[in-house]
């Protein structure tokens, strides 16, 4: 249950600030109320959904001030993984190229959530290949906390192409095995992510949640 609950939150389906009714959940993923609980519990625990006195669990809304501090955090373990990775071989090269083409396949069809899941899955397939496993997991943490707000980013034709463009560069520097060009490419695709998603963040601030 809690990774049907998490998919909701990073996806969009679940917006920040927005209370979860245990049992409309539990009607909605046809269980009963005890593991939508138990799930919010452990959703709870990192960081993704709040309990609230007298009102129950709410998916988390972050400050202005942590969500900064997310960023600043990707900013300094996202280059030092991307530093450290050895040269792709062939099978990697395929792997993340495929990834890629996913992407932009989603992002042709205007298909923001699969474009969204695709854009982890190329990330992370570089990411995983470091040999910075506890560091990975930690970008992993932030990623997660940081999802829910990108649903906006990804409206603008425009900012879709962008981002296939950057993607394809990438590719071209792990297959040249030019970290620190990866590094750069990587610090700028992320600043325009962060500021797509500190929109949405200003927006959801500036409403009282339901």
């Amino acid at each position: 249950m809690g990774t049907e609950i998490e998919r909701m939150i990073v996806t969009g389906d679940l917006l920040p600030g927005q209370p979860v009714r245990q049992e409309l959940m539990a009607e909605r993923l046809g269980v009963s109320r005890l593991p939508i609980r138990e799930a919010l519990s452990r959703l709870a625990s990192q960081g993704l959904v709040e309990h609230r006195r007298n009102v129950g669990y709410a998916i988390v809304r972050l400050e202005q001030s942590e969500f900064d501090q997310i960023y600043l955090m990707r900013n300094v373990l996202e280059r030092e993984v991307l530093a450290s990775l050895p040269a792709f071989d062939d099978d990697a090269l395929t792997e993340i190229r495929a990834l890629g083409d996913r992407v932009s396949d989603a992002a042709e069809r205007a298909d923001l959530l699969e474009m969204r899941l695709a854009n982890q899955e190329f990330h992370f397939a570089m990411f995983d290949r470091s040999p910075l496993g506890l560091v990975v997991t930690e970008i992993r943490r932030l990623w997660r906390l940081a999802m829910p707000y990108h649903a906006a980013y990804l409206f603008d034709a425009e900012v879709r192409r962008r981002v296939v463009a950057e993607h394809e560069a990438m590719i071209d520097a792990l297959a040249h095995h030019d970290n620190e060009r990866l590094v750069t490419l990587m610090d700028e695709h992320r600043r325009g992510g962060e500021a797509g998603a500190n929109m949405l963040l200003r927006n959801t601030n500036s409403t009282e949640a339901p």
